[in-house]
């Protein structure tokens, strides 16, 4: 097809292309909308070798997927349950927590989603207290040279995590005009298929029909 092709089509079909639109943006944002937002509150700690020397930093790079494994356990979920009074399961509650080491800058994260933003923050808040009161006891059998210390790096902060209504809304859009094109591009080939009188093809194509062949005769004179 050429431009111009193009260009007619999308004279007399682009009405549908923007129809499918505008139908699953809104389709898209209406559900959105339905949803119950969910937040993500997000704490740092921090892990600080007492001395700077290249042996023990390595050495708590090494531990740190092991301080992981330490803070997710149903263990310290219940902790948390019991500190906050939580009307919840402790293996409910680890499937709402990511905890993720960075060896790069010797941090530990924790990311808590919830329906309720506070609640996110105070659960991520507490996992990392009784981190830090761990750390603490491990502490005190180490000499003073050899401890490996923790703090929290600032409060934890919680922001919405999904739906994210644009982004939905404009995929949604994105995804109609596709439809669209395709509900254009099935109507122009089934109608490449009809046999047109010449008055059609005249004002369609702008040209004189100068003949038409006769259908051939099932019978013989």
């Amino acid at each position: 097809m050429k431009l111009q092709d193009y260009v007619r089509v999308l004279q007399r079909r682009g009405w549908i292309i923007i129809l499918a639109a505008i139908v699953t943006a809104f389709s898209a944002f209406g559900f959105s909308k339905l949803q119950t937002p969910v937040y993500r509150s997000t704490l740092y700690v921090q892990i600080l070798p007492a001395r700077s020397d290249l042996g023990l930093t390595q050495s708590v790079k090494l531990l740190l997927r092991s301080y992981v494994s330490v803070m997710w356990t149903t263990d310290v979920a219940q902790q948390v349950i019991d500190s906050l009074g939580l009307m919840r399961t402790s293996e409910d509650l680890k499937s709402d927590v990511t905890i993720a080491s960075d060896d790069s800058r010797l941090v530990i994260q924790i990311d808590v989603d919830d329906y309720d933003g506070e609640q996110a923050n105070r659960i991520a808040k507490q996992w990392g207290v009784l981190f830090l009161q761990w750390r603490d006891s491990e502490n005190q059998l180490q000499n003073k040279e050899d401890r490996v210390n923790a703090k929290i790096l600032e409060e934890p902060q919680y922001r919405l995590l999904r739906p994210k209504t644009m982004i939905n809304t404009a995929a949604g859009g994105v995804f109609g005009v596709v439809i669209g094109a395709i509900i254009v591009l099935v109507l122009e080939w089934l109608e490449l298929g009809i046999v047109r009188v010449p008055q059609e093809i005249e004002r369609e194509m702008n040209i004189t029909v100068v003949g038409v062949i006769p259908p051939l005769s099932s019978t013989q004179d």
